[in-house]
């Protein structure tokens, strides 16, 4: 059907359900969403369920828009606004977005300016003709969150052209597909570097695109996205089911040798990326590598970047359509859900899962309108990867913590900024609030904490209770920042004390930095709380071995490790073999295909062998480069 054919069928549509005292002027498509701008929003207002049917009637997410024309000037709203919120909404900013008709609303407790059944909003609407957009204010700075929500204001042109241009792109008309077949580009039979081809005889969708960041081989540290046989014009989407770079470390490459698309990924995951290959970028600079991209690249991605929340179903294709589950990893984290013709297949991507309890998180779903295949990490897939209980281990890191202070020791405790450095931080917390040792924070952890503050839904109900209560745990004064303060003077001076730095392998950062200092001193602690790739120092030091070649004032140098090495299984944001294995079991409706992913070869197909077996399904571990046909 022809761009004009489509947008007549959709008025007379639209049409059918609106009520003409709205007065319809324009309906545009952005993406995956319909536009209405309306002259009169009362109708709306009035009936809470009318948006609901015609987003029902046209079988698409719609948005509504006042009409430029009878928009308020910007200087009366603010007092219109400052008249109808609340003042304990504490509202930090307020900003006007012309190109989308909407004004921003930035503050610490959103629910008051939102108000009982949106009563607030209503009011907003209604007597200014803006549509409000409220955000969450970070509870400590973030300099990502600025800018980011600065980045997508000052862009708004840009960002709109994009958008009508996908859209036009996504009425055109399509054939159903015929077949469906995957091809993995990276992170199967192996952790790094995760990437995975989605194609139809029509479509071609991208799934994560990660850096494999614990090898200096340039050909395993990169998807092969060569293998695709295709040019980038060619990719009509990208999913992004988490913030780890093994998952989107690589992604900014993409923008800046010539994709043009969209990106999808949950709100946090967006911010989380920004966060992430950043620092990326600045790790390799400081290590005198060559960044295969550059923060140019990064702000064209975020211009391309469409959030969806837990649960909306998104078109992607004329013929493809997503949702996310919540994986239970780290925050933000999303498994896949793909929807592919009409009913030809259903496809899960579990991305990164934990099918069990946390202190941050809820545990991953594991009920989905329709699954035929499933792709299931497998990162502790092996019959020997069962991991103890978190009450287990967080007892145990509290000994070790507790006996390396009363010898006058420092612990270490390297970690992921997302998601492992939040983990302990509330652990340390609830256990060690009252003991008078200074807990110093390096690296991203500070950040990306912050970032938790303004996504407090996707956090288990505790968790976010403290943070809507003003009683955040990752700001309490027990934790201090350690950038901008001396390393040395830290490691070097006489009393205990507690660092937690980026980053979690030991592959660079400032735990790679502390370690330097600390290893020959047998006092010390360093205390692993995640996976340790196979090539990693850490998985050396796990091993057992006493001296590690580093780099050291760019010369390479033997470390004599004297320092006391442990690891505390239990608070990995993987799920255990046993997790695995009962996720597998409950999810419902039951695949009848598994694809093991994202965990070294053995891992991947002891995991296999052992579903294929107990569930009677077909169950397999392909490795890189393979391409299946699902359909």
């Amino acid at each position: 059907m022809a761009v004009v054919g489509y947008m007549k069928e959709l008025q007379d549509k639209v049409a059918q359900v609106l009520p003409k005292e709205s007065e319809l002027t324009k309906i545009e498509i952005e993406g995956p969403q319909v536009v209405l701008y309306l002259k009169n929003m009362a109708a709306f207002c009035n009936d809470e369920n009318l948006i609901t049917r015609i987003a029902s009637h046209i079988r698409k997410k719609v948005l509504l828009r006042s009409d430029s024309a009878v928009l308020m000037p910007p200087e009366k709203v603010l007092e219109k606004i400052r008249m109808l919120v609340p003042k304990d909404a504490g509202i930090v900013d307020i900003k006007f977005d012309s190109v989308f008709n909407e004004v921003i609303i930035e503050a610490m407790k959103p629910g008051v300016v939102i108000g009982k059944n949106g009563m607030v909003l209503k009011s907003i609407i209604l007597e200014t003709a803006w549509s409000p957009k409220v955000l969450r204010a970070p509870t400590s700075p973030s300099e990502v969150i600025r800018a980011v929500r600065s980045a997508l204001l000052a862009n708004g042109e840009d960002r709109k052209k994009f958008l009508n241009t996908l859209g036009k792109k996504m009425m055109q008309d399509e054939s159903n597909p015929e077949w469906v077949k995957i091809t993995a580009l990276g992170g199967f039979k192996e952790v790094g570097r995760s990437c995975i081809l989605l194609q139809t005889n029509n479509s071609n969708i991208i799934m994560d695109v990660g850096l494999n960041v614990d090898t200096s081989d340039n050909t395993k540290a990169y998807p092969y996205l060569n293998a695709m046989g295709l040019q980038l014009d060619q990719i009509d989407a990208v999913i992004i089911s988490h913030a780890h770079l093994d998952h989107i470390g690589f992604l900014p490459y993409l923008y800046a040798y010539g994709y043009e698309g969209p990106t999808y990924c949950t709100p946090p995951t967006r911010d989380l990326m920004v966060l992430l290959q950043q620092d990326c970028i600045n790790v390799m600079t400081q290590e005198g590598k060559t960044s295969p991209y550059g923060e140019k690249d990064i702000k064209k991605m975020l211009n391309h970047v469409i959030v969806r929340k837990y649960g909306e179903v998104t078109d992607i294709t004329p013929k493809i359509r997503f949702t996310f589950h919540n994986a239970g990893h780290i925050l933000g984290s999303a498994m896949v859900h793909l929807h592919i013709g009409d009913g030809l297949h259903n496809l899960v991507y579990s991305g990164d899962i934990k099918f069990g309890r946390t202190n941050l998180f809820d545990s991953a779903d594991i009920r989905f309108p329709r699954v035929d295949t499933i792709m299931m990490e497998s990162t502790y897939g092996a019959s020997v990867d069962v991991k103890p209980r978190l009450e287990e281990s967080e007892q145990k890191l509290i000994n070790v913590i507790k006996e390396t202070i009363s010898n006058r020791g420092k612990v270490l405790i390297p970690v992921l900024a997302v998601g492992r450095s939040q983990e302990i931080m509330l652990i340390i917390e609830k256990y060690l609030r009252n003991v008078d040792v200074p807990i110093y924070i390096d690296g991203m952890v500070r950040e990306a904490s912050a970032i938790h503050t303004v996504y407090p839904e996707y956090l288990r109900r505790d968790v976010q209770r403290r943070i809507l209560q003003n009683d955040s745990p990752f700001d309490k004064p027990i934790f201090k920042s350690a950038i901008g303060m001396d390393r040395r003077a830290i490691v070097e001076g006489p009393d205990p004390c507690i660092i937690i730095a980026t980053s979690g392998m030991l592959s660079g950062g400032p735990s790679l930095e502390f370690l330097k200092m600390m290893a020959e001193d047998a006092r010390n602690s360093l205390i692993f709380v995640g996976y340790q790739s196979p090539m990693s120092i850490g998985r050396k030091l796990l091993n057992g071995e006493k001296e590690i070649p580093i780099l050291k004032n760019n010369k390479l140098e033997t470390l004599k490790v004297n320092l006391k090495v442990v690891n505390v299984d239990g608070f990995s944001g993987h799920s255990d073999r046993l997790q695995l294995i009962n996720f597998a079991r409950s999810i419902k409706p039951r695949p009848s295909k598994f694809l093991m992913l994202h965990g070294e070869e053995s891992k991947c197909e002891d995991l296999a062998r052992s579903v294929g077996k107990m569930l009677h399904v077909d169950a397999r571990a392909p490795q890189v480069l393979d391409s299946l046909r699902l359909k």
